[in-house]
């Protein structure tokens, strides 16, 4: 204490010096309108700085908390478009003719039964889960998800990220499964152009990451660099539409029936973070079917 009074007594002159500036400064902000703005201004634009960069240290640490709060989104959104876009295709099919008068249903009752026929039409469900282990360079490359049986996940389902086809669960434990990669040897993903609806196989060669090849298109189909290529819907594992790649080059040999044709992947598999397994609802039901027809289904 004091060392305190001493302080202050050396330094009396100083000390008076600065407590009669700021009272000087308080004065002329008080009593003067265009001082007392600019002084408002400056601090509001200093502290609004200051709270940002609160705001943005606050933010980083929330990350994972918004990134979960992200893929729940994705999730709604996924299933609803892929559900809307299959009872889209039902309401497209045209009913058998009535030889009766029928009352044209106003806009309301047509309103009423597209959400009617979106509820009943709940196909796919979507299973978000983060990739804690992936490989890119390998012949047969896997992923492994932190989602499992306890979060609904069975062997057979398709894997997709909200830029495309990532591959298929080939085993799971409680909380864990195992993906085939579409950068896998055995990986077939039955696949169409989308403008010209030509039906075809996508595989990768076990080269470049980034790129497969599409076969089966027939020599007189004329393919354009950049064409998109999606799911068929053939199959029971991948809804229809969902994004494979672009056409980045066709060829033509001789000795083949079918075109060569290079797919640049749509999916960077060396990024991969957050993914979406597809439960397809009616599977068993068109499995169970197509075993007792003796059709057996090409993924």
């Amino acid at each position: 204490m004091r060392n305190l009074f001493a302080f202050i007594y050396r330094y009396r002159g100083f000390l008076v010096f600065l407590l009669l500036e700021i009272l000087c400064a308080y004065l002329i902000i008080k009593n003067n309108s265009y001082q007392g703005a600019a002084f408002y201004n400056s601090a509001n634009a200093y502290a609004g700085r200051v709270l940002e960069f609160q705001r943005e240290v606050a933010d980083y640490f929330r990350l994972v908390e918004v990134n979960q709060a992200l893929v729940a989104e994705n999730k709604a959104l996924q299933e609803s478009l892929t559900n809307i876009m299959l009872s889209d295709k039902l309401d497209s099919i045209p009913s058998a003719p009535d030889s009766s008068y029928r009352v044209k249903p106003d806009s309301l009752t047509l309103a009423r039964q597209k959400l009617d026929t979106t509820g009943i039409t709940r196909t796919f469900k979507f299973v978000p889960g983060k990739v804690i282990k992936n490989s890119v360079r390998l012949v047969n490359n896997h992923l492994l998800l932190n989602i499992g049986r306890a979060q609904g996940v069975e062997p057979g389902m398709g894997v997709v990220s909200g830029s495309g086809v990532i591959g298929r669960v080939k085993a799971v434990s409680q909380n864990y499964s195992t993906i085939y990669s579409l950068l896998h040897s055995q990986m077939l993903v039955s696949a169409k152009v989308r403008r010209t609806n030509t039906a075809g196989t996508i595989r990768w060669e076990g080269d470049n990451y980034r790129v497969a090849t599409l076969d089966y298109i027939p020599r007189h189909i004329k393919l354009v660099k950049g064409d998109t290529v999606v799911t068929s819907g053939y199959n029971a594992v991948f809804p229809e539409g969902i994004m494979i790649g672009r056409v980045l080059s066709t060829q033509q040999e001789p000795d083949k029936m079918f075109l060569t044709v290079r797919v640049r992947l749509s999916v960077d598999f060396d990024n991969l973070t957050y993914v979406y397994v597809i439960n397809n609802t009616r599977r068993a039901e068109r499995d169970s079917l197509e075993a007792r027809s003796g059709i057996k289904e090409n993924d």
